[in-house]
């Protein structure tokens, strides 16, 4: 079976590279669990489905994944929440100063991560975002990245291997 990030790194089964993730296939499985844990929760407590697709395009269009881009904004296209739409663009938002807010903090997660303190937390707070969906959000921001950097890395051993 070939998993999401293999798929959008362009990794062929039966390449070498292809070969090689065989023996990680467990990080692999493991990626594609995080993935609908963070996406499509039972539970999305304030993080509707839809604005957890909206937030993942927008994260992915910051680092110009065009292929990841399109993966979550199909996610967005299968809610019933294409209110949030406009969070999908890097400038976008959409009025709802909780949900814009928690677009800001995805973007400086994503592009500046190291400047996160502590008042970018109370920053998501006064705006009215809850705690558990503080911590919702990072697991999101935390996954779309990790998923990001791996496709990137494993686009750069493909390419290596074809050398």
């Amino acid at each position: 079976m070939t998993t999401l990030i293999e798929q959008l790194a362009g990794v062929a089964p039966d390449s070498q590279l292809g070969q090689a993730l065989r023996m990680r296939a467990e990080v692999l499985r493991l990626s594609e669990a995080a993935h609908d844990a963070v996406l499509v929760p039972r539970d999305p407590g304030g993080l509707s489905h839809g604005l957890r697709a909206a937030l993942a395009a927008r994260m992915c269009r910051h680092v110009g994944n065009d292929a990841l881009v399109k993966h979550y904004e199909s996610y967005l296209a299968h809610s019933a929440d294409l209110d949030v739409a406009a969070l999908v663009r890097p400038d976008g938002t959409c009025g709802d100063p909780r949900q814009d807010a928690m677009a800001r903090h995805a973007d400086m997660l994503t592009c500046a991560p190291r400047n996160a303190t502590r008042n970018d937390i109370l920053t998501l707070k006064a705006a009215g975002v809850s705690e558990p969906d503080i911590v919702r959000l990072s697991a999101l921001a935390a996954f779309v990245n990790y998923q990001l950097r791996v496709g990137a890395g494993l686009r750069l051993l493909k390419d290596a291997c074809l050398q």
